[in-house]
């Protein structure tokens, strides 16, 4: 595991941290690590759109013209 340092924090998001790391029962070395780690599992919105892309475009390549056709017939079907 790799230290990290954190250098010219801000008082205000100190004093924040240290309240917030105190009602969490935690040490103001481990709170922040945990929102640390919290936000590196969440994916970011472009990493959302990305995935979502590629999943649209790996699920259209494997569709073929007449699929296209046959879904575009059956939607004016049932209107």
């Amino acid at each position: 595991m790799t230290a990290l340092t954190i250098r010219d924090v801000p008082d205000e998001a100190l004093a924040v941290l240290q309240a917030r790391a105190a009602q969490a029962g935690k040490s103001l070395q481990a709170y922040p690590l945990d929102v640390l780690v919290g936000a590196a599992a969440r994916p970011t919105l472009v990493e959302i759109a990305a995935r979502a892309e590629a999943e649209a475009g790996a699920s259209l390549s494997s569709l073929s013209t007449s699929d296209v056709l046959s879904a575009i017939d059956d939607a004016r079907a049932g209107r």
